[in-house]
This record gives structure tokens, C-alpha cells and sequence, in this order.
């Protein structure tokens, strides 16, 4: 399988985990998770919400990552083995404010990261300057270590600085319910 010129990817274990089914109503085990950077300059110029620049790099991104994940899917179906792409930036349940399954869940079961206080994938190459894509399969690949841990310490500064003050502070951990990191509606 070709890293079709992504810097961070990796595979993630989901057995146990209740993903999107295929259209013959059976889920997936394994994914593909992978991670591509925003433009740094862009992101670093964001000092009081989002700009324009930062909303056509978020679109720019998206269309790379449902791309990639086009270009992956049909590679693995090639290979005869089901598969399915998550929509870079698709929700579903726009009262829970959520997708169908969460990104960051791939890709820490793929060991990309960790989830920071702030509930953004954190990254050691890149931070959380990334936006992520997720492929489901049933090809059973190699898959990295899950993240069990956080690596925050006792930082707290993107709770302090949080415009919308919706973040508890509370640390993550493989599990750990959204609504102990984050208040979605105020941060929506």
C-alpha cells in the first residue's frame, strides 16, 4: 500500500469499536488513519477565531483528505477487500454536534497522537496544526501501537486562552466521554 505522499499515517486495531457499517450493514475492524498538516503561517496568523485565509486552507485540506482517502479506498477495494472513506468534515447529528465515528479515535488507536486538552489530535511532528482522514477496511495490515496516554502534563494553557471557555481542563484518556473534556455547544 502506497503512503500517497501523506507525512503521518498509520494503521488502527478498531475491533471493538462500532464504525460505520458497508452497504451490507457490517462494520470494520481495522483503518486506515492519517494526518495532513494545515499551513502553518495561516494557522499561526489566527489570534481572535477563524480568518477567511484559514477557512479556504480548512476547505483546501478537506479536498486533499477526500482525495487521499478516494485514492485509498479504491486501492484496497482493488485488492478485493471491502472499505469505506470517512468524509473529512461531515456531521450527522447536528444536535450532538457529531460524524459517524470520530477521527480521532483512528488515529490514536493508530498511534498518530494524543488528544489534548483542547480535544484537538496532537501530533509530535506537526502539533495540532492537522486536519484528519480516516479509511475503514477489513484488510488486515499492521497496525501501531494505540495511544493510552496523554502528554500534556500539567499544561494548561489552551484552557486558559479557550475564547469560548468550553474546555473542563480534565486530561484525556482512551475513553473518556466528550462532554468531561468539552462543552460541544459552547464551543459550536
Amino acid at each position: 500500500m502506497h503512503a500517497k505522499n501523506i507525512a503521518l499515517w498509520g494503521a488502527a486495531d478498531l475491533m471493538g469499536f462500532s464504525t460505520p457499517p458497508d452497504e451490507t450493514g457490517k462494520g470494520f475492524p481495522f483503518a486506515l488513519s492519517f494526518a495532513i498538516p494545515m499551513d502553518p503561517h495561516i494557522m499561526a496568523g489566527i489570534r481572535n477565531g477563524p480568518t477567511r485565509k484559514y477557512a479556504d486552507e480548512y476547505a483546501r485540506v478537506n479536498v486533499r483528505i477526500n482525495e487521499v482517502s478516494l485514492a485509498l479506498t479504491a486501492e484496497i477495494k482493488g485488492r478485493g477487500f471491502r472499505t469505506k472513506p470517512l468524509a473529512a468534515s461531515s456531521r450527522t447529528d447536528p444536535v450532538g454536534i457529531k460524524g459517524d465515528f470520530p477521527h480521532k479515535t483512528a488515529a490514536t488507536r493508530a498511534g498518530l497522537g494524543w488528544v489534548g486538552r483542547h480535544c484537538q489530535l496532537i501530533t509530535r511532528p506537526f502539533g495540532s496544526w492537522i486536519r484528519l482522514g480516516t479509511v475503514f477496511t477489513d484488510l488486515e495490515i499492521p497496525c501501531g501501537p494505540p495511544t493510552e496516554n496523554h502528554f500534556c502534563g500539567k499544561c494548561m494553557r489552551c484552557v486558559e486562552v479557550c475564547p469560548a471557555k468550553a474546555l473542563t481542563g480534565n486530561a484525556w484518556y482512551p475513553g473518556i466521554p466528550r462532554k468531561e473534556l468539552l462543552d460541544v455547544h459552547a464551543c459550536d
